[in-house]
């Protein structure tokens, strides 16, 4: 018996012949471009997120191992497949859903806080003595968990954290007896013209209180000495009661201003060159003093630089807030803090200068 097609018949037939032979085309295309970027690629690892690679995972495990090795893929059949093999593991794990994971508990964080904060501020401390200390303020810790807290920051063991003495710890241990001194400038209108003056500051470190030493358009030997002079007098002077003065290696800062600082005691401690933030408080104070007067006046002669210099040290002790200081003042009077009176403006320099107080009720 003889099957013959009918006309819609033999149109399928050659319809579907002719897609197969499409995307038969379409996949040779796609295995020679494969090829390509292999060979472009070389040895070069393809990196790949987690959302492709579940994606491609998705895909080659419907055609299986034998046909994606015939299409001939950028990625291995083998490697394939175990991404799939991982897809369904991760659809079993439940593991993030468990009420408390298998081990010790970890720390609380407020607990490895204060473990890194106490060795950091106390480097001869070693693990038990931190540990100690920790257990002083209610938390149960070993040492074993302090190193392990320590080497995670990457915080040194005690003898080596010895070793490592800043310059911050170094100045905060010697506050009541360290001061620092330096030169600042400003330029002024004289008979002669534009001229320079510089302006000698000292500073008390502890409580940021400042000395206005003098200006001079030239500070030779002569005038230091007796700038040095006047700053250990006896009676009245700045540096009575400090021991060490920083300055830094200015040649103002001659070896007779030196020689007097010493047979005062006061060590004078040379800076290294170029470290203007081992002056930090000093120079922060050139940088107020700068923005809030001398920047926004122009003088005439001498009288003038000092008189407005010494209405900004006063300012400066009474009417300022220092964050330093915890935004305090530093020598405040009575009325400070206290919410009954008139509020009133007190100004300096003309306006350039305000300070808000109560009058007294």
């Amino acid at each position: 018996m003889e099957f013959i097609l009918q006309p819609w018949q033999l149109f399928l037939v050659i319809l579907a012949g002719w897609m197969n032979r499409q995307q038969q085309e379409v996949i040779e295309y796609l295995r020679t471009e494969n090829q390509v970027l292999k060979q472009k690629l070389g040895k070069k690892r393809i990196l790949l997120d987690d959302d492709q690679r579940r994606r491609l995972a998705v895909k080659g495990v419907v055609l299986g191992r034998k046909r994606l090795e015939e299409v001939g893929t950028l990625f291995t059949p083998d490697t394939i497949l175990r991404w799939h093999r991982m897809l369904v593991a991760n659809k079993w794990d439940y593991s993030d859903h468990r009420k408390s994971k298998p081990g010790r508990p970890p720390l609380p964080d407020e607990v490895r806080q204060l473990v890194v904060r106490m060795a950091r501020e106390n480097p001869s401390w070693g693990y038990d003595r931190i540990a100690g200390a920790i257990q002083n303020l209610g938390h149960d810790v070993s040492d074993q968990s302090v190193g392990n807290i320590l080497k995670a920051h990457g915080v040194e063991p005690a003898p080596d954290r010895k070793r490592q003495t800043t310059w911050k710890t170094f100045l905060k241990a010697h506050w009541d007896v360290l001061a620092a001194i330096d030169f600042t400038t400003v330029e002024v209108w004289t008979k002669s013209g534009l001229v320079t003056y510089y302006l000698l500051f000292v500073m008390e470190l502890r409580t940021r209180r400042v000395h206005f030493a003098g200006c001079t358009a030239n500070p030779h030997e002569a005038w230091m000495k007796q700038a040095a002079r006047e700053l250990t007098s006896f009676d009245d002077g700045f540096l009575n009661d400090k021991r060490y003065l920083i300055m830094d290696r200015d040649t103002k800062f001659c070896e007779s201003f030196r020689s007097i600082l010493r047979q005062s005691d006061v060590e004078p401690i040379m800076l290294p060159p170029k470290s203007p933030n081992l002056n930090a408080q000093l120079e922060r104070y050139f940088g107020s003093l700068k923005s809030e007067c001398l920047s926004r006046m122009i003088f005439f002669g001498k009288q003038s630089l000092e008189r407005a210099v010494c209405e900004y040290v006063e300012h400066h002790h009474r009417e300022r807030n220092h964050q330093g200081l915890g935004n305090r003042l530093i020598d405040p009077d009575e009325q400070v803090g206290k919410p009954d009176g008139d509020v009133e403006c007190h100004e300096r320099l003309g306006g350039l200068l305000h300070y808000y107080h109560r009058t007294a009720a």
